[in-house]
Parts: structure tokens; C-alpha cells; sequence
């Protein structure tokens, strides 16, 4: 069912051995950069003949009115409701544990420096709609932020023709349930732009813009990066599982199906060093997929950018997950736990046969919003520390400053700074 990758013998450079999907954004910042420049110069009348381009609908009030919130949360199904009640409060208690508070060090007598953790004014986080709808985006982008401090939050999501100009109507629901009454009919690099540079009577600019998106919504956070600060640009999302003998196949071939369902663009690897895992993963495949919903999207995500990994045994499998660096980890082995400890790169880690990664999607009480590309080696998901600014507060005191001035003298004549050397002279003298 997926194309066999054979690493048991000799070196290889892992990276360029193992299938990832092709995300070209520097490619989709030229197409984006007059559509950021359209939004920045033409405002709401921008944003709506963007909207007809790209969604094929004029949203006409691009703001939602907060009755249509309101409607939307009503006639949510209650069970869909009680889920997405129960995976905000599960994120809050997860995000709620990140805050820390000030932490002061007196590095000398009558010297300190304390570390203070300060919420960004205002953020706009985007929610994508492409192939399906995602509330469970809106809980994973509003919880942090809320539990950061931000005062002002705005939301955008692309107006859908079916339901008359208006983003899904779960994701309105999933708003109002938070409590966040601006949302924006937007989609795509649009939004992104008109959370960037604001756009005069409708939307005030931003300091940072969070949430998922395709590659166009990845090229326009390039594209506005330094104006105001992003999370992450964010590509196709990807599995890796880590497996041996004792990994029920069925379960594997549910989650690599699981995965693959989003986009035809995902990426599915399964390393093992178990080839009878292999085979009877295979057979499961082709069972599970009898039933699928979204079978040719999972064939796509299958036979382009996905595999399974022959390796030499778990420590050798660990190498190479680390290489690949996965959005979404799972290990499923004998000692499961004492080997995920040993996991340097990924995004999450998912834990024994009955931690999935839809688990995470939902109702872990982790971030679904999390590093893609292999970008897991140098940077980490959302959380709350995405949405505050470490600032230090220094104090002195005359004697503590006095200590130290024959070492800034120093430093200050070795790098030519008279004025440096003054400044504290000045204080002393």
C-alpha cells in the first residue's frame, strides 16, 4: 500500500531519503505579495473583491454580526458542544500550567534583574477552511492566548458560499462559546494582510497572527513577518510512528489513515524494524480503506509523500524519526514511554497503542497547532509563551553600581565606547 524504504544497511543521509511533501513558499510569495499590497491599499473593498476571486462569494458585512455568532452556538449539536467545552477546559488546565509569573535574581547585593512575562496587546488568529471545517482550531489558537492575558482577540476564517457569505458555522459557534464576538469573514493571504496592516473602519492591526493554513497563508506570514510576529509557517501536517512486533497493526493502520485524510499533501511514515509489522499494517490498509470516507484523498497523501521505514532495530528507528523531525510522533513499542524520553525532534509525542494522535487533535488537552516540515528541530508548537514577551527589569542600587564599574570601564574602553564608561562615571562621581 505505501512504497518500502529499505535503511537496514549502509549510511544514508536520512533527510533527503525520507518522502515529504513538496512546499514551495518561497515560490507562493510572489503570488501573495499583490495580494497583501491590495489589502494594505484598498481596504474592506480589497478584502471583498478578494473574496469573490478566491471563495467565489461577497461575504458583504465582512465582520460577522454577533447575532449570527449567537445563532450558530444554538443550533450547534449539543454533543459537538459538550466536546468542545470539555477539550477547552482539558487545553485551559494544559496552558494554564505554562504561566510562571515574575522570577527576580539579585545577581549582587542591591542588584536584581527580574523576568517578567507580558501579553501582546492584540493577535488575530486564523482558522482555515479548505476540505473541512476546524473548531477545534478556534479552542487550539483562542485557550492560549486567553490564558496569556490578551486583551483584544480577532478571528478569520474564509466566507463559504453554502452558507451565505459566513465562515463554517461550527467555527462561529466555537467563537461565541469562547467568548470572542470579532470575527472576520476572510480567508487565505487576505487575512493575513488585513491582520497585519489593519484595515481602516473594520479591522485595527495586530501584534502577532497565529493558526494554520495552506501555503499561500504561510507565504503571506512571510511576506508580513517583521511588520508583526507569527507562530510558525506552517505546511502540510505529518505523521511518523514508531513501531515494533507488539503494535496491533489495526491500530496503525487507523492512525496513518487518520492522518493521511486531511490533505493529499500529508505525509505518513511508519519505521519499524519488524518487515512482518510491514506486511500485516499493509493488509490492514487495505481493509480499513474499504470503509474510508475520504479514500482518495488518503490514496494521494499514500502514493506521494509517504512510506514505510525498514530500519535495523528501535535505536536505529529512533534515529531516523529524529532525522524526519515529525509534526506528530507515535510510539508504540515495548517500553514505549522510556524510548519516547529518548525523542529529540518532533512536534508532539504520542505515548503507548491508546495515545493517538486524533487524541491530541481534540481532546488531549496538548496544541494541535504544531511544527511541520521537519521545522520540529528548531522550534516548538503554540502555547502560552507564544503569546507573551519576556521583558527584564533591571535595578541597581549605587553601591551595586559602583562594584561593577571598573568592569564596564573595561569592556566600554575595549570596544571604544567612551560615552558607555561616562554614563556610569557620571553616577559615581
Amino acid at each position: 500500500m505505501l512504497p518500502r524504504i529499505d535503511l537496514r544497511t549502509g549510511a544514508a543521509d536520512l533527510r533527503a531519503r525520507l518522502p515529504r511533501a513538496a512546499f514551495d513558499i518561497d515560490a507562493a510569495v510572489e503570488s501573495v505579495r499583490p495580494i497583501c499590497a491590495a489589502v494594505r491599499d484598498g481596504g474592506i473593498e480589497a478584502l471583498r473583491a478578494l473574496s469573490v476571486r478566491f471563495d467565489g462569494v461577497d461575504p458583504g458585512a465582512v465582520r460577522v454580526p454577533p447575532q449570527d455568532l449567537d445563532d450558530a452556538l444554538y443550533r450547534l449539536d449539543p454533543a459537538v458542544r459538550a466536546a468542545l467545552e470539555e477539550a477547552a477546559a482539558r487545553a485551559r488546565r494544559v496552558h494554564t500550567a505554562q504561566l510562571r509569573g515574575d522570577v527576580t535574581v539579585e545577581v549582587a547585593a542591591g542588584g536584581t534583574v527580574t523576568e517578567r512575562q507580558i501579553p501582546v496587546g492584540r493577535v488575530g488568529l486564523y482558522v482555515p477552511g479548505g476540505l473541512v471545517a476546524y473548531p477545534s482550531s478556534v479552542v487550539m489558537n483562542v485557550v492560549p492566548a486567553q490564558v496569556a492575558g490578551v486583551r483584544s482577540l480577532a478571528i478569520a476564517s474564509p466566507p463559504r458560499p453554502e452558507h451565505g457569505g459566513l465562515p463554517h458555522p461550527s467555527v462561529l459557534a466555537a467563537c461565541a462559546l469562547l467568548g470572542v464576538e470579532e470575527v472576520y469573514a476572510v480567508g487565505g493571504a487576505q487575512a493575513i494582510a488585513m491582520f497585519a496592516y489593519g484595515v481602516p473602519g473594520l479591522c485595527p492591526g495586530v501584534d502577532i497572527v497565529t493558526g494554520p493554513g495552506n501555503v499561500y497563508v504561510a507565504a503571506a506570514k512571510r511576506c508580513v513577518r517583521g511588520l508583526v510576529g507569527i507562530d510558525a509557517e506552517a505546511g502540510p501536517t505529518e505523521i511518523a510512528i514508531l513501531a515494533d512486533d507488539t503494535a496491533p497493526a489495526g491500530y496503525l493502520a487507523a492512525d496513518l489513515i487518520a492522518q493521511a485524510e486531511h490533505d493529499p499533501l500529508a505525509a505518513c511514515l511508519l519505521v519499524s524494524p519488524s518487515e512482518p509489522l510491514l506486511d500485516a499494517v499493509d493488509a490492514a490498509l487495505a481493509q480499513q480503506l474499504l470503509h474510508t470516507r475520504h479514500r482518495d484523498r488518503v490514496q494521494a497523501a499514500f502514493a506521494g509523500q509517504s512510506a514505510y521505514v525498514l530500519v535495523r532495530d528501535l535505536d536505529h528507528g529512533l534515529e531516523v524519526v529524529d532525522a524526519w523531525a515529525a509534526e506528530h510522533l507515535e510510539v508504540i513499542t515495548r517500553d514505549a514511554a522510556a524510548l519516547a524520553a529518548q525523542v529529540r525532534n518532533a512536534g508532539a509525542v504520542f505515548v503507548g497503542a491508546f495515545s493517538p494522535v486524533s487524541l491530541g487533535d481534540y481532546l488531549a488537552g496538548s496544541n494541535h497547532v504544531l511544527p511541520t516540515g521537519g521545522s520540529a528541530r528548531f522550534t516548538g508548537g503554540l502555547s502560552v509563551t507564544s503569546f507573551l514577551r519576556e521583558v527584564h527589569v533591571v535595578e541597581y542600587s549605587a553601591a551595586a553600581l559602583s562594584a561593577v564599574a571598573a568592569h564596564v570601564r573595561a569592556l566600554g574602553g575595549a570596544e571604544d565606547l567612551a560615552a558607555h564608561v561616562d554614563a556610569v562615571a557620571v553616577r559615581l562621581a
